[in-house]
């Protein structure tokens, strides 16, 4: 989609989590105030100390950015990433993004640095462009959204982060433990462009990320993400071994090499499960964030909806990727 210009005149409303700890919450802040006193630009920074008032604080500040025709910043890991653009698609106001997480998946793909000094001069250069997001339901993702052992997989993982420290080892470490473990085969029924199919497997993993697909080794469906669709992987039914083997295929970029896990990419598609299911409520991810939510799904693209602010002379160019195995 054509870019448009970034308004030199722009106020910039930042949104900062402060979950990481208050010595490099002080240093982000210096960094983030330093490098826009020296630009010369208007910054309105909020340092959010509670998880809880994340949503509220986000909101507030998409209406004082869409009000004085600025910028709604987030500054933090992709839940927080997703949790304020959120607020900016219903504000309809420009976005910005200053990535600070474990894997960053978002920032990456549309090649803004992972520096924060570097990343917010790139957006102080940056030009607007409409990006796709991901619907279920009624809440957005920008990378991915899942449901069955995938959520539960990301529970632990952030239990073994703040016991080991956040580092892409300890993920895969943790993705290894629950793969282990006992888990149970989801039953549901995919509705997709006027057909219906059967599916049991551990996990549902609809991704929008590009370069989450090709770390992966899934480089066939790239073109689809970027192509305005979604993409769906569900490995099929497997034990303990099955999964563990799966985890490292996909560590080592190899996941599409066998014939075990379904994968497709579509616009819209309906999930729903058994009525032995009743009406409980199943745990659901979104970019990392864990939450419950009723069936049934309904997974959507929607194209063009967020107006990312993207380095004019990055170009959306994904950044490599270092380290080893990621999920998020």
């Amino acid at each position: 989609m054509p870019s448009t210009a970034l308004p030199p005149e722009a106020h910039f409303y930042i949104v900062l989590n402060a979950g990481s700890g208050h010595s490099e919450t002080e240093e982000r802040i210096s960094t983030i105030r330093e490098v826009m006193d020296k630009s010369g630009r208007v910054c309105h920074l909020e340092v959010v100390g509670n998880p809880e008032r994340l949503e509220d604080i986000a909101r507030e500040m998409a209406g004082k950015a869409l009000a004085s025709g600025g910028v709604l910043v987030a500054a933090g890991g992709d839940g927080t990433i997703n949790t304020v653009a959120h607020q900016a698609v219903l504000a309809g106001c420009l976005f910005g993004v200053l990535p600070q997480g474990t894997f960053n998946y978002f920032g990456r793909t549309h090649g803004i640095p992972e520096d924060l000094a570097e990343a917010v001069y790139a957006m102080l250069r940056a030009e607007v462009r409409p990006v796709q997001i991901g619907m279920l339901n009624n809440k957005i993702f920008l990378v991915n959204a899942s449901v069955g052992l995938y959520p539960a997989l990301l529970e632990e993982r952030e239990h073994d982060k703040r016991e080991y420290g956040r580092s892409r080892l300890v993920a895969f470490l943790s993705a290894i433990k629950m793969a282990l473990r006992p888990h149970r085969h989801l039953r549901i029924t995919l509705e997709l462009d006027g057909k219906e199919k059967r599916l049991r497997t551990t996990t549902l993993f609809v991704g929008n990320n590009r370069l989450q697909m090709e770390q992966v080794g899934m480089e066939d469906l790239t073109e689809a993400v970027q192509e305005g669709q979604l993409v769906a992987l569900a490995p099929k039914p497997m034990g303990k071994l099955g999964l563990l083997g799966l985890l490292i295929r996909g560590a080592f970029g190899k996941l599409g090499a066998g014939d075990d896990v379904v994968a497709f990419a579509f616009k819209s598609m309906t999930v729903r499960t058994p009525s032995f299911y009743g009406r409980k409520r199943l745990k659901v991810a979104a970019d990392g964030e864990v939450s419950k939510m009723a069936t049934p799904f309904e997974f959507r693209v929607l194209e063009g909806r967020l107006k990312l602010l993207v380095s004019s002379s990055g170009r959306g160019k994904p950044r490599p990727v270092e380290g080893t195995f990621e999920t998020a």
